[in-house]
């Protein structure tokens, strides 16, 4: 039986139909979200969250607060997810160490709890099918409503989860998806962010299908000419289906060709039942993923019930081998492969955690630039979208967990990450554990790393579990865990280790740890600055250089991860505030590259590389001898300062070179040799006055809604030469279809913004008072009585009377630099709204909702005026409302802004898929001002 999909069979396959009876749609949902901050312990403040006389935990369906369908939430911030409201907030020294001192967190309670809101249609052709809502990943603590009814809790920050809401669909009408978001709690030692930082998907399925995650398939056999591929499919069933079903598998290779298809009849799953179906499937001559060429097949698993087909579920894959090897290291299909890898947290500069895929592809491919190939999620699952980005550009990766046990809590992450994870040919090992030092050594450590490993086993064969170790490598889980992982050569004696544990693999899983400030080439300890000359950062640790040369020179080691590819918010150390972020990475917050970059780069790549350090703008020191380091992976360099030699060198293997030279003004210049042959050239130039900004994009087209462009701002002179001390202010406008989306400059001390939002706070109306009025009272409030006000709703005459209403509220901004909405809640019909005395009409559509002018508000205390008839309930059991709404105060944002650090800084700006070219403008006083525009997109 040939099957045949076209591009456009397969458009169908991710997309789906929207009538009843078709197959899987997953549908992204990211867009046109409410957020406001609740509060972590003040009720009022939390919008009366769980207050109710039935709360959410009493009876189904009574969400209360802002969990409620009917909750109005139009005085809300309107957003887009991924969302990361930790990176919004300003630094503050009473904020935690591990998170950078961003004001979130513990210690801020108005900033703990984030509530997030969202309406969609359901149509009424939906019927019949299996809604569920999918997260992939909540920092932390999430609890979640669909139109008010309790969905579930989910404690980690970094597992996904999923809700079947089939059951509380309101078909054809509004549904409301309300998440309370509770950071208040860290998980790690490191910026963790806060909010719904990852997708949120609505997904369409038949009840009869395959289970999310279901589907594992991986290389059973692999020889020149042919791949045999072990498969197993889990089917589930979500209604009573009886009977026979069939099952095909359809394997297209990275073309869209079919080159592999079977089918086979099996029993339907029992009620609600899951049935694991497992079959073998030949593939000719495949294409192998590697790390030049990350070939991907799809394997498309279709269900047909009755001749009807219910369900088709894709998975990526790739046909590969890989084995560690006790005596010779890793191999992927066969071959040896040397691991050079990095350790990373999920966090980047301008929007923290909530990374855009195009910014993941742009971290993967910085990584590989430097020569990289491996790279291990410190400390926690990952976000899809970087494995996705790992498979598709050839970098392996260690995949890990949150937290050793073996209850339900921590198994269940394993499941999590394994399940989801197992098909990405990226994954060469599981990490269970990292640095758990109160159980490395003993018995309780290796207990609970044999649960764990042999639970990761049960759920996966084809790849080995690792844990990283820094307290010791004697015993406990060192004795255990299958690759054995080494942190940091100081914490122990590997050597030593290995004569004792023959044929256990190992590899390094942190090593370096150095400090290293970009641009710096003389430690400041006042400043907090760190030179950049890769050095011995602490007596029981090593340099970059140091590590690899112990890692290279042992076959028996299948290679190492650098602690970090980038820096990251929080653990500043060596030092404390008003340092915000680590000193430990290849590269800066940004990406861009410190020296040690082009260390690793000579020894990691096959290119020839040579780069001179440091810079040559050193006025002043005059006459002063510099350390002039090069690195480089040719056979000899010889260096001159203004044609003067300093003579040539040899290079040894996975070092470096060195010089003094005194410093005067001019070029220093590297010249590369091999085999007796110039084969390159580098200059470090002092450069001339600031003559303008530049500014480059890391692509010039945005082709996709939401699409990005990565762009680096730096001063040159007028020569053209990048200038490496400027620290010019720059401030950033943005013209046609686009947003800027964050700023950073990798200073590990700057305290400058990394967005630049509207600053939004909803005021809420008190002391709210009435007194019964007749009904021709709407015009004007001359008929009040001043002593008739009496506290509001203590009597039933509201649901039979015209009543008005006094309340105030506060603003503590100059109306005139404030944007001011009154968002009305209806206490009655035919409502009269009347400012400081002043009547007031609706705004708009929106017949509730009032522009307040500048010139009808006070700085300070206001009064508000409300004349309502009698509230209407629509069932006898109805409460009357007693809200009657929020004030939206708005400041607009300043400009987006950002100070050059060292020479550069970076903004990112995002897609708005309206077609429209994109123009940033960049300016600072005194020096041309930059330009670059980013070209209409082909949506």
């Amino acid at each position: 039986m040939k099957r045949i999909y076209s591009v456009f069979a397969l458009l169908i396959m991710v997309c789906g139909f929207s009538q009843q009876g078709s197959i899987r749609e997953k549908i992204l949902i990211d867009d046109d979200w409410k957020f406001a901050f609740g509060h972590q312990y003040d009720v009022e403040k939390d919008f009366g969250h769980g207050t109710s006389y039935f709360s959410y935990l009493a009876k189904a369906g009574y969400g209360d607060g802002p969990a409620a369908a009917d909750y109005d939430d139009r005085a809300w911030r309107s957003l887009d997810l991924p969302h990361d409201w930790a990176v919004e907030q300003l630094f503050d020294e009473k904020a935690s160490f591990s998170h950078g001192f961003k004001a979130a967190g513990k210690g801020f309670p108005e900033k703990n709890i984030g509530w997030y809101r969202k309406t969609m249609l359901i149509p009424q052709s939906d019927i019949g099918r299996k809604i569920v809502i999918k997260f992939d990943g909540v920092f932390r603590n999430s609890k979640v409503f669909f139109n008010g009814y309790y969905l579930g809790n989910q404690e980690s920050g970094y597992n996904g989860f999923e809700y079947d809401v089939s059951a509380y669909v309101n078909y054809g009408q509004k549904n409301t998806i309300a998440v309370r978001v509770d950071a208040s709690m860290e998980e790690g030692w490191y910026y963790e962010g806060a909010g719904i930082y990852r997708h949120v998907y609505l997904e369409k399925t038949e009840a009869l299908k395959v289970k999310s995650d279901g589907v594992f398939v991986y290389t059973e056999e692999l020889e020149q000419d042919k791949a045999v591929l072990n498969i197993s499919a889990e089917i589930e069933n979500k209604e009573r289906y009886t009977g026979k079903m069939k099952v095909f598998h359809t394997v297209l290779d990275p073309s869209g060709k079919e080159v592999a298809f079977l089918s086979e009849e099996i029993p339907v799953p029992e009620f609600y039942g899951v049935k694991k179906v497992s079959a073998k499937i030949k593939v000719d001559r495949p294409l192998l993923w590697d790390l030049e060429t990350p070939n991907l097949y799809r394997l498309i698993t279709e269900i047909k019930y009755k001749d009807h087909t219910l369900d088709q579920y894709t998975t990526t894959f790739g046909i590969r081998t890989i084995r560690f090897d006790a005596d010779k290291g890793f191999f992927l299909n066969g071959k040896p492969v040397k691991i050079k890898g990095t350790n990373n947290h999920q966090e980047h500069a301008g929007v923290g955690t909530a990374i855009p895929d195009e910014l993941q592809y742009f971290r993967i491919k910085k990584l590989k630039e430097m020569g990289s190939n491996a790279y291990r999620t410190s400390h926690h699952p990952p976000t899809p979208e970087l494995l996705e980005a790992c498979d598709k550009l050839g970098m392996l990766v260690i995949d890990e967990v949150r937290l050793m046990g073996i209850n339900d809590f921590h198994l269940d992450q394993i499941s999590y990450l394994i399940e989801r994870d197992r098909n990405h040919p990226s994954v060469i090992c599981w990490s269970v554990g990292n640095e758990e030092w109160m159980i490395e050594g003993n018995d309780k450590g290796e207990k609970i790393t044999e649960v764990m490993q042999h639970y990761a086993q049960k759920l996966d064969l084809t790849r080995p579990v690792t844990v990283g170790i820094s307290s010791g490598f004697k015993s406990g889980i060192s004795s255990v865990v299958e690759i054995m992982g080494y942190n940091y050569l100081g914490n122990g004696d590997i050597d030593a280790h290995r004569k004792e544990f023959k044929h256990q693999p190992g590899m390094g899983t942190e090593e370096g740890s150095t400090f290293a400030t970009r641009g710096v080439y003389i430690t400041d300890d006042h400043k907090h600055y760190k030179a950049a000359y890769d050095q011995k950062p602490r007596p029981t640790f090593y340099s970059i250089e140091e590590g690899w040369k112990f890692y290279s020179d042992r076959p028996y080691l299948a290679g190492m991860f650098i602690w970090t590819g980038f820096d990251y918010r929080g653990e500043p150390t060596p030092y404390g505030w008003p340092s915000v972020s680590s000193y430990f990475g290849m590269m800066d917050t940004c990406g861009f590259p410190k020296d040690n970059v082009y260390y690793l780069k000579s020894w990691w790549s096959s290119e020839p590389v040579l780069h001179i350090l440091p810079h040559w703008n050193w006025e002043g020191r005059e006459g002063k001898e510099i350390d002039v380091w090069v690195y480089s992976n040719v056979d000899e360099v010889e260096l001159f300062l203004n044609k003067k030699s300093f003579g040539k060198k040899e290079m040894e293997t996975n070092g470096h070179l060195e010089w003094k030279v005194p410093y005067q003004k001019g070029t220093l210049e590297a010249i590369g040799y091999r085999n007796g042959k110039r084969i390159l050239y580098e200059i470090q130039k002092t450069t001339k006055q600031p003559e303008r900004i530049k500014m480059t994009s890391h692509k010039d087209v945005l082709t996709t809604v939401k699409d990005l462009a990565i762009i680096s701002v730096e001063v040159i002179d007028k020569d053209g030469l990048h200038i490496p001390t400027a620290d010019h202010p720059i401030k950033f406008s943005l013209k046609g279809g686009g947003k800027i989306i964050g700023v950073g400059n990798g200073d590990p001390t700057s305290l400058e913004k990394d967005k630049f939002i509207d600053e939004l706070k909803l005021i809420k109306i008190t002391d709210l008072k009435e007194q019964k009025v007749s009904k021709d009272s709407f015009k004007n409030l001359s008929d009040l009585q001043d002593n008739n006000w009496t506290e509001a709703f203590k009597t039933k005459e509201n649901e039979t009377s015209t009543f008005a209403y006094k309340g105030n509220f506060n603003l503590d901004e100059e109306p005139s630099s404030v944007q001011v909405v009154y968002y009305y809640k209806e206490l009655g019909t035919d409502s009269a709204i009347f400012i400081n005395g002043d009547q007031v009409r609706p705004s708009g559509e929106d017949v509730q909702k009032y522009n307040l002018d500048s010139s009808l508000l006070n700085r300070g205390e206001n009064t508000i005026h409300i004349i309502a008839g009698p509230q209407v309930k629509k069932r006898p059991w109805d409460e009357l409302n007693k809200d009657p709404g929020l004030i939206q105060s708005t400041k607009k944002q300043e400009p987006w802004k950002r100070k050059l650090f060292n020479g550069y800084a970076q903004i990112i700006i995002q897609n708005d898929g309206t077609g429209e070219d994109i123009v940033l403008e960049a300016s600072s006083p005194g020096i041309k001002p930059g330009k670059v525009v980013l070209k209409k997109n082909d949506l």
